[in-house]
């Protein structure tokens, strides 16, 4: 019995392989925003190989910088909302009826895999909360559970179909006008959502992830002498306690009454419905629709101006990331549209692919990408004024090349921790417990994205 418990719990080849590439990442990976600005010295490289000018790049560099503002805000934005919604009272005593329902610890895994793809349909930063909440829920009610497993199974929105939901980043950009630069929009115009989101291809897309990564987490749940408990890891699942102070001076009745918080949610509830009255369901939907409506239910769920607010603060660090690197991903863009960098790219995308492979290689070129700059939005701004044009050329769908964009950009989320952050302050766990689990759904969700991408362009 000692030696069981002192024997590697991860002693197969995939969790070693697993363990390994985290405790490198660990190692050698630096944080997510030294890729931000090693992708600018790669465009300005890049740009320098095409024959621009170096005071040219710096200016484009300089008017670019501050161009995607609005949309940083409306992402650090999806996040707040998000946050504020799973931390809700309401939210929160479902999720504790939630986690009565799985009846085993491989049941439980697979039930966090499920629920957490279904939230991140409707917000990646509600999915991210919302799942590491019921982790924690679950994790007390079966202490036996492998902690690993269950923290892996929440992230899996993350990593499989969020950017098909409808907090894609791309596909808001895409049907935002003002959050669409000009020289994007003059490539494509603005797709509305039922053009990308509302696909028939894209539920396809969507089904077969989804259940290709419940029945993975299921299946892959460790044999009773490999499980790491919360214990194990060293992770409290003790609830914090929460101090009730009756107020005592008119300023703090207001900070606790439902009055005020209330009536601003039902102004801002109107005004959404009479948009998409005005303007029909799909075409009101848009990123400040969207963040709008998110902030009224969390006005709406916590009821006290005081209760939102602690939220928000609570969400405020998630958001540090993009607030910091948005801007440089802005300057990427300005370098690429203000020189000839763009066109040579879309050429060079023209002319190594056809209208047979562009799917495949616009896939793979993607995921790699994502590695190095892990944002759905500020990837596809890097993107698509070159892959839009190079679609263009062979006659491809454009709001297909969003989806096929969107269903690749997730892959390397899976081995990528910067998007983990937020789940893994929750739950008091590193990526290299996250890991193992995380490259196995990896490797089915690859081939299955590549060849969907692919075979569902020749419905178009």
């Amino acid at each position: 019995m000692k030696k069981h418990a002192h024997a590697d719990p991860s002693d197969g080849w995939l969790s070693r392989w697993g363990a390994g590439l985290a405790d490198w990442s660990e190692r050698w990976f630096p944080d997510a925003f030294v890729f931000a600005l090693a992708a600018v010295v790669i465009v300005f490289v890049g740009g320098l190989a095409v024959g621009a000018g170096p005071l040219d790049m710096a200016e484009a560099f300089g008017k670019g910088f501050w161009s995607l503002v609005p949309f940083t805000m409306q992402m650090a934005m999806v996040i707040v909302g998000g946050y504020v919604v799973a931390v809700s009272p309401p939210v929160h005593w479902l999720i504790r009826r939630m986690a009565r329902i799985p009846r085993t610890a491989r049941g439980a895994v697979a039930f966090t895999a499920l629920f957490a793809m279904l939230a991140s349909l409707l917000s990646w930063g509600f999915s991210l909360i919302f799942s590491g909440l019921l982790v924690k829920e679950l994790a007390a009610r079966h202490r036996r559970v492998d902690f690993r497993a269950l923290g892996a199974a929440a992230y899996l929105g993350l990593g499989s179909i969020w950017a098909l939901g409808l907090s894609s980043s791309a596909a808001l950009m895409m049907a935002t006008p003002e959050s669409l630069p000009a020289a994007l929009k003059d490539v494509t115009g603005v797709l509305p959502l039922a053009r990308t989101l509302f696909l028939w291809q894209n539920l396809v897309l969507i089904v077969t992830l989804l259940v290709a990564s419940v029945v993975v987490a299921w299946f892959s749940y460790p044999a009773a002498a490999r499980v790491r408990t919360a214990s194990d890891l060293g992770v409290k699942l003790e609830p914090p306690t929460v101090t009730a102070d009756r107020p005592t001076t008119p300023g703090e009745r207001l900070e606790t009454s439902p009055v005020l918080a209330l009536a601003v949610a039902a102004l801002g509830i109107a005004y959404l419905v009479g948009v998409f009255v005005d303007k029909g369901g799909l075409a009101a939907l848009d990123l400040n629709t969207y963040n709008l409506g998110f902030l009224m239910l969390g006005l709406v769920l916590h009821g006290r101006p005081r209760s939102f607010l602690k939220a928000v603060s609570g969400a405020i660090p998630a958001t540090g990331g993009v607030l910091v690197q948005f801007p440089f991903y802005g300057g990427v863009f300005g370098i690429l549209t203000g020189t000839a960098l763009s066109a040579t790219l879309a050429g060079a995308f023209t002319a190594v692919t056809t209208r047979d492979t562009f799917p495949l290689f616009t896939a793979a070129y993607s995921a790699v990408l994502g590695m190095f700059v892990p944002s759905g939005g500020g990837k596809w701004v890097i993107e698509a004024p070159y892959l839009m044009a190079a679609a263009g050329a062979h006659g491809v769908d454009a709001g297909w090349v969003v989806q096929i964009y969107n269903a690749a950009e997730a892959l390397p989320n899976l081995v990528n921790p910067f998007w983990m952050l937020p789940l893994m302050g929750l739950l008091n766990v590193r990526a290299r417990e996250l890991a193992g689990f995380s490259i196995l759904q990896l490797m089915v969700h690859t081939p299955l994205v590549f060849l969907l991408c692919w075979a569902l362009s020749y419905t178009f």
